[in-house]
């Protein structure tokens, strides 16, 4: 199963959406804190509609919290930035891979590509008057590469 961490999320329609997109593909979803609201807002329920009460969804308090956690990282991690150098389209991606997001406005912390740079990746952007995607059409991107990838490639 794949799974997406989002890394200190800011805007609550973002991870409505994200979560609504994790129900449609049977993801689970990761939340790092600090999160930029509380997910009893009514904003984050209205980007979900009635599928965020099906949303495999867990909070954790750190990233190394997440790490630990039984049954959190099955598989590999891929991080998801504007800062990669690798294209998205050279990952090979895996059922248990776990896509990792930084938030609207900073992106993930420098720490983790220092850490982990080797596993990032980016969505190429031909446009140039752009820094990035949205939050959640990033996230449905790289889902959906990784579906078709591994159920209808």
């Amino acid at each position: 199963m794949l799974s997406v961490v989002l890394v200190a999320p800011e805007i609550p329609q973002n991870t409505g959406t994200i979560g609504r997109l994790c129900v449609c593909t049977d993801a689970r979803l990761h939340l790092i804190r600090p999160l930029g609201f509380s997910l009893d807002e009514s904003r984050i329920r209205r980007a979900g509609l009635d599928y965020w009460q099906y949303v495999d969804c867990h909070v954790h308090e750190t990233w190394e919290e997440f790490l630990g956690a039984p049954g959190t990282v099955p598989g590999r991690l891929v991080f998801c930035s504007t800062k990669a150098a690798r294209s998205l389209y050279s990952v090979r991606f895996r059922d248990d891979d776990t896509l990792v997001f930084g938030n609207e406005s900073s992106g993930l912390p420098p720490w983790f590509q220092a850490r982990h740079g080797e596993d990032f990746a980016a969505i190429p952007m031909p446009g140039r008057h752009a820094r990035s995607h949205n939050l959640a059409n990033a996230v449905a991107i790289v889902v959906y590469e990784a579906l078709r990838q591994l159920r209808w490639a």
